[in-house]
């Protein structure tokens, strides 16, 4: 279990800490080894639905593999400023964060779990505060992913009819930015640019004809 430096209150668990007997494992294992285990047989498996071959989430298997799939806890039923302001420390530790030698930064994730939201606060709360987050990620170079039972009603890149954000767990993911990120970026100016001053000059190929469209002049 690592402890964040600036804020000893602030924790990210690591896979293997599941089988140990940490406070946060004693008080929230359950949920936590059920979003290993959902990482595991759904993101990072191939899905009939999906609209395109490989896995629903091609960075997962890696960030599980060499050590960098973080998960934390927000206990309680928090208001959307609540998980606001716990996520705000969590992007700063995040982009504090170093992984391990030969591993891309790209494989780095942390899902902040929400255990205790009842479901039929879930969609409410998690989409609000992701909503309300996003802008500040982007502006980093990050992603903020929202999911939860439902599951969220945002549809696949790849199928309109699928809708691959679903988990057992409310939850909000901090990732990286990457390449092929622009069609969740596209409607914003602000999104747009951020993602064009870090992926402009080497757009993915499918995307070239899309980003020409809304590049400046």
């Amino acid at each position: 279990m690592l402890t964040d430096p600036t804020d000893p209150s602030r924790v990210l668990i690591e896979v293997a800490d599941l089988d140990g007997d940490s406070e946060p494992v004693k008080m929230y294992g359950e949920p936590l080894r059920e979003i290993v285990t959902w990482a595991r047989t759904y993101l990072t498996q191939p899905h009939p639905s999906l609209g395109r071959k490989g896995p629903v989430c091609p960075y997962v298997h890696t960030a599980l593999d060499r050590g960098t799939f973080y998960l934390a806890v927000c206990p309680g039923e928090p208001t959307v400023d609540d998980l606001s302001a716990l996520l705000a420390g969590y992007r700063s530790w995040f982009q504090r964060l170093v992984a391990p030698e030969g591993v891309s930064p790209q494989y780095r994730t942390i899902l902040v779990l929400v255990p205790d939201l009842p479901d039929a606060r879930a969609a409410a709360v998690i989409d609000a505060a992701q909503l309300v987050l996003k802008s500040e990620y982007v502006a980093a170079g990050l992603m903020i992913g929202e999911f939860y039972p439902g599951p969220p009603p945002k549809a696949g890149l790849w199928n309109p009819d699928f809708r691959p954000l679903g988990s057992p767990v409310p939850l909000l993911a901090i990732r990286h930015m990457v390449a092929s990120d622009f069609p969740f970026l596209k409607e914003d100016p602000e999104h747009t640019a951020a993602y064009l001053e870090r992926f402009g000059d080497r757009p993915p190929a499918a995307l070239r004809e899309a980003i020409a469209a809304v590049r400046p002049g």
